[in-house]
This record gives structure tokens, sequence and C-alpha cells, in this order.
């Protein structure tokens, strides 16, 4: 990334050059886009005090003492003694060392925050700043407060040696304290954020966000330039290539980020346990349908590629959605999606498959067939809501588990499984609801939950009806005779015990009244939820291992006369 250029000599000084684009900007229309070029939208560097002023409420910082400074324990020299090398830095910045923290509120919601300062020895983090983090975090913890960790850094100070380096190791621990008390960390990642702190605690929060092309990575890219001897492709270790690659959860524009930051902070703020009204009587049915419709009928039903998607169900659904993104090791699987809801007043971690209506979509989202990473995606997220305590809500559209040669190498088994051994041990109720597709494994994945409904014209099965009938006949021509026998529609799945209850469609299908039906399944979902938000963690876990337990149980598992549909 090109930094801001110098003013031309005999140029007024209140003119900025912006370092991507060239554009001279005024600097008090620049102070009022918050920094940011209003030709290119590049972002230029700020100093910790303007990064607090812009996302703080107006005189709610509190900067915590400036007890600790830096001193030389090596005795270390380069080309300048280490000490000069500090006087310059503070007489530069006005500050002992390259971090400011304090505690602020935004929009009302007290947190604790600490900010790098990339002109202070390019934010390197030598023992102070170690300290001033792992303090910030001490007060996080010991106030349950929020912490916000705003970096920009190029990595350990090597003036401080060894000493530089375990301030990763001491940052981390502290970072892991409050995950394990459930206390809120938020990343805010500027450009650069490099080595020893983006190894650290800059990429350890429970949401990680940076601002537009941001520079983030380990190894700086003259270092792996001066390495590997390769070139480095377009936009490589930029925010927008860590999004892509499932790093990070989201690329934050500053003039959105303390709108993010509040969202974020309701949203794993304590929940009031009102779910919404209902207005529907039938949301959900407990006996089965009367249809007059093929089981063949149904499948092609389930499959409209009109069908409301996962994400259309989000916002008719619920409150507010702030997407999540990216499993932290691969990529960003966009069939697969989730992020963080208000139903009601109750904040709830929500997940999906998520097909499309048209073809562009269809192959954006690999037609709502996820990679390992987009199950890795779900993993992560569930026990984020395990974390904090959050109901898991989640809505199944699937054929399948991508099936492709890139998916096996990368674990698919793996990650499905580890999926479902999550959800039934997680502490917080969980209720998934089968909208179209219901396809094997990939739907299972996000299916074991205290509570299953399905809408009435899904379909859920071990098989996909051509694959049965591939299996066992040599060709799908009959894929009609085994979508029959496999017994997966809505009313004989309730008959079975794998379904909880049928949620109504409107009479030709969902997709004719999206709006209607969404309204039905946000009934359906405040009537099943809110018995379940009254259970303890181990009251859940063990009727979850109960209800999967009983499946295969010959004093538990009805029988079911198919001719008749009695039971017994």
């Amino acid at each position: 990334m090109t930094t801001p250029g110098p003013v031309r000599a005999g140029q007024d000084v209140q003119w900025r050059r912006c370092g991507s684009c060239g554009a001279y900007v005024y600097g008090k229309r620049l102070d009022r886009n918050r920094k940011v070029c209003p030709e290119c939208q590049f972002h230029f560097r700020i100093p910790p005090d303007v990064r607090i002023a812009q996302l703080a409420d107006p005189g709610s910082f509190e900067a915590f003492p400036d007890t600790y400074a830096p001193r030389d324990l090596l005795g270390f020299s380069d080309s300048k003694p280490y000490p000069d090398r500090l006087r310059d830095a503070q007489s530069r910045t006005g500050r002992q060392d390259a971090v400011l923290a304090g505690t602020m509120s935004i929009n009302g919601r007290q947190l604790v925050v600490a900010v790098l300062d990339f002109t202070f020895m390019g934010g390197s983090m030598g023992t102070v700043v170690g300290e001033t983090v792992a303090a910030a975090a001490r007060t996080a913890l010991a106030e349950r407060l929020p912490l916000l960790l705003v970096a920009a850094s190029g990595g350990a100070r090597m003036q401080e040696g060894a000493l530089s380096l375990m301030q990763m190791a001491k940052t981390s621990q502290w970072i892991a304290a409050l995950r394990e008390a459930r206390v809120p960390v938020i990343n805010l990642n500027t450009d650069p954020t490099f080595g020893g702190v983006s190894a650290s605690f800059a990429m350890l929060g429970d949401v990680v966000l940076a601002e537009p092309g941001s520079l983030l990575g380990f190894a700086g890219p003259q270092v792996i330039r001066n390495t590997i001897r390769q070139e480095l492709p377009p936009g490589f270790q930029s925010a927008e290539f860590l999004l892509e690659h499932g790093m990070i959860d989201g690329v934050v524009p500053r003039e959105n980020q303390r709108e993010q930051l509040a969202r974020l902070l309701t949203l794993l703020g304590p929940s009031v346990p009102e779910l919404p009204e209902v207005a529907e009587e039938h949301a959900v049915l407990e006996h089965p349908v009367p249809t007059t419709r093929t089981t063949r009928e149904t499948v092609a039903l389930a499959r409209d590629i009109q069908r409301p998607t996962t994400l259309e169900y989000i916002g008719y659904v619920f409150d507010d959605f702030v997407p999540l993104h990216g499993d932290r090791a691969f990529g960003d699987d966009e069939a697969l999606v989730g992020g963080l809801a208000r139903f009601g007043g109750q904040s709830v971690v929500v997940l999906g498959h998520q097909k499309g209506h048209d073809t562009a979509e269809l192959v954006r989202s690999n037609f709502g067939m996820p990679n390992p990473e987009g199950y890795r995606k779900a993993l992560r997220l569930m026990r984020f809501a395990d974390r904090f305590g959050l109901p898991v809500i989640a809505f199944i559209d699937t054929p399948g588990a991508f099936p492709g040669i890139g998916a096996e190498e990368r674990g698919q088994s793996v990650a499905i499984a580890d999926c479902i051994l999550e959800l039934s041990r997680l502490r917080v109720p969980v209720v998934s609801v089968v909208t179209g597709e219901g396809g094997s494994g990939g739907a299972l994945a996000l299916g074991v939950a205290d509570t299953v409904l399905i809408l009435e014209n899904a379909y859920y099965s071990v098989i996909s009806p051509e694959g049965c009938s591939t299996i066992l006949f040599g060709t799908a021509e009959h894929a009609g005779r085994a979508a029959d026998a496999l017994r997966l529609t809505a009313s004989e799945l309730l008959r079975l015990g794998v379904v909880d209850g049928i949620v109504p469609e409107p009479p030709d299908g969902a997709h004719t009244a999206p709006h209607t039906t969404a309204l039905t399944v946000k009934s359906a979902l405040a009537r099943t939820l809110a018995p379940l938000l009254d259970r303890s963690g181990e009251q859940l876990v063990d009727a979850r291992r109960r209800r999967y337990d009983r499946f295969g149980d010959p004093q538990l598992q009805p029988v079911v006369d198919w001719e008749t549909h009695d039971e017994h």
C-alpha cells in the first residue's frame, strides 16, 4: 500500500496528497471525511486519539494512567541506540510508547479499549505495549466489560529481543482468560498489522474486523519477496484478501465502524428474554398434513429455486443481523451463512445453507452445497454461541455437502462430524428448520437440535432420490419410486419422530408468498424457542441426547404401518 505523499514545495500545507489515487484533498475536508480520501476511499492512517474520538461517545474516554515507561533492557544499538529512538518517538507522538488505552462508551455501551500508534516505532510491540494490552484485558475481566483492540503495527519490537517475543504469549493468555470468562473481545485491524501483533492478540477476538485496504499478515510483503523470491499477486494480504480467505469477519469502512461496533456490543450484551409476539395459532402443526401431491412433486417443490433463501428468512424474521465470515483457516464459503441476530429482545446466532434464485447466485453459493470451510465456519459460530449463552437457530436447505476433490482433500467428513458432535453438546437452545432440501449429512450438520421443524413442502433424507435410485437400481430413472420408499416428506418424518412439527406453507408453496411464509416461520420459532430458554445447559444437553438415543431403540422408536399410517 502506498503511504500519503509529501506536500509539494510552495503548496499550502492545508492540502494532503492521497497515497492511493494521488489526488490532493483539502485538510478540513479530509477531517470531515474521517481522514478518508473522498475521491478513492483510501483510508489515511490516524493516531489513537483521533481514532478514539471517531468511535467514542463525546467525553466518555478516560485514559489509563501512563505509568509504564519503556526501558533499554538489552543495551540494544543499531544505527542509533535504543534510548535515542525512544526519545525521538516520544517527542514526535507525545506519549510514552505505542499504545493508548482506557475506558469509553459507544452509544452508551461501556467498554475497554487499547489502540496502537503506528507513528511510534511502527506500532511495534515491546514490553510496554504488551503490558498495556494485558492491563486492558485485566480491566475488562474485572469489570465484565467488552474489550476493543485496534491494531496498527509492524510486529514485535526487535530492540527488546526475546522479551518482546514473550508479549505474544502474555497478551494471548489474557485473551484466553476473557474467552473463558465469556467477555467479548473485538479486533479492529488497520493498516498495517503484521508479525507478532497479528500472530497474537490482533487475530484472537470473538469478532475480527478490518479497515478497507489495510495490509494484514504475518510476514510483510518485502520479507516474503526476499525469502521465497516470488512476485506477490495483486491484493495479497489486503483486508479484502483476508475476508475472502476466511481470516476475518468483515471489512468495515471508517464511516460505518462506530455503528457496526454499537450493533455488536448490543448483540453481545445482555438479552431481554422476550421473543416476538406470535399471531399464528397454527404456526407449528404437530400432526401429519393431508396432501394430494406425490412425493416426487413435493421434492420438486422443495427444490424450486424461487423458494425463500436463508438470507431472505433472516431479513424477514430477525430485527437485526450482523453477518460473520470465515473459518479462520482457508476461506469464507458462501454456501453457508451465519452471524449474530436479534429475535425480539433475545440475541441469537443464526446459521443456514444459502442458495439463490438465478444462475449467478447459485454458482456463487455453489448451489447450497458447502465445502469444509462452510461447516468449519458453522462450527466456529456454534462455539461462539455456546461461549456467550446465545440460542442457535439453523435453516437447512441443501442437496448435501459438496462432493468435490478439494472438499475431500480439506476434510469434508471431519468438518461435518465436528458440527454434529458440537451441536450435541451445546449448552444453549438449538432449533433447526428444514426450509427446502434436507440432504444427508450435509443437512444434519445443522440439524442436531432440541427441536426440528420442517416446512410443509420440504424434505429430509439420508440421500437424494436420484442417488438412492442410482445405487439400488443402477439408474436415476426410478427416482420417484426411491422418493416414495425413503419416506422423506414432512408428514412421514413427523410420524417417524425425526421432526417435531410442520410449518404450513401457502397452498402453492413458500415461494408464492415468501413474506407470509417467513412470518409463519417467525411465529413457529418463537413458540418453539420460548420453553427452551427456561432450561439449564445440563437439561438441554440431556434432553437432546435422549432425543437422538431413541432412534433405533426398539422400546422408543415407533413402527408405522404405512398402509394405514397407524403407529405401534
